[in-house]
């Protein structure tokens, strides 16, 4: 089967950020060390996978995605970002399209979303997808032939190594995270349900409706605490289903649907001029060269 990567490129921006400070500077002399550190990780990727389809997929709907409306406190636990690092979100945005990947942003869909409607259209192309990045949310959309990958820590696994990540199916991620709650998006969850227990119950009744539904039965279980979790989801259980509105990954957010468009191009014409803007040295620009050759020869 054809491979796509999809990329979580908010993420690795946001590593390359903080993984040093700013020590390089562009033409007009602004930090420019993010930029170059994606652009470091961009090539490393496409070194190692040559991938053949390929989308970054940036968050742009930082207080304006369809999730704000459903609950105003989504992600409200995070300071606003620096306006720096937003200045190097557009650098890094044009070396990914100046190095041939797709580029997919949307003020009201986040990148989770993005990435999870290219997948689905690639896979009605016949593609599988293999999704780089460390979040976890991205396992409910693990699907037979995908995988996730994060090439920063050389780890990669599939639906099985979901189900051993998590403890639950892809299937059932995102009602593991509404039952659990996660704290990186201020998602609230069922106070006092963790991982275990979620896993337990999921493994029990299949999905969180069913699990809303049977909550009775819950107090049987043979688990520790089994009676008092009956109650806390009798008690919370819309705060459930909201959560569950959070989770789950958007299938059908407005991104291409037509496979050719996901293939990778060829290296813009004015990539010369964006590294020299952007200062990048010797070494960038012998990987760029071949890179390029690469892609000849292919």
């Amino acid at each position: 089967m054809k491979t796509a990567h999809l990329v979580d490129g908010s993420l690795y921006v946001c590593r390359a950020w903080f993984a040093q400070g700013p020590d390089v500077f562009d033409a007009d002399g602004q930090p420019a060390h993010a930029v170059h550190g994606f652009a470091r990780f961009l090539l490393d990727l496409f070194e190692r996978a040559r991938p053949t389809h390929v989308a970054v997929a940036f968050d742009e709907s930082l207080t304006t995605c369809f999730r704000n409306a459903i609950y105003a406190d989504y992600k409200a636990n995070r300071p606003p970002a620096p306006p720096d690092l937003l200045r190097q979100f557009d650098g890094c945005r044009r070396i990914a399209g100046a190095l041939g990947a797709v580029v997919l942003g949307d003020t009201r869909y986040e990148a989770d979303d993005l990435i999870g409607s290219a997948l689905e259209a690639l896979r009605r192309a016949g593609l599988r997808s293999v999704i780089v990045s460390a979040d976890k949310d991205f396992g409910q959309l693990i699907g037979l032939h995908d995988e996730q990958w994060d090439p920063s820590r050389n780890q990669r696994w599939d639906g099985a190594g979901v189900k051993a990540r998590l403890g639950v199916r892809p299937d059932q991620v995102a009602d593991f995270l509404a039952l659990t709650g996660d704290a990186t998006d201020n998602v609230p969850g069922v106070p006092g349900i963790g991982a275990k227990t979620a896993a337990i119950l999921l493994h029990h009744f299949g999905s969180l409706e069913a699990l809303l539904e049977r909550s009775d039965e819950v107090a049987f279980l043979r688990m520790r605490g089994a009676a008092t979790t009956a109650q806390k989801l009798r008690e919370h259980a819309e705060l459930a289903r909201l959560s569950r509105r959070l989770t789950g990954i958007v299938l059908d957010a407005p991104v291409p649907d037509d496979e050719a468009v996901y293939r990778r191009g060829t290296l813009a014409p004015d990539l010369d001029e964006l590294l020299d803007r952007l200062n990048f040295g010797p070494l960038t620009r012998a990987r760029v060269r071949a890179l390029a050759a690469t892609q000849s020869a292919a």
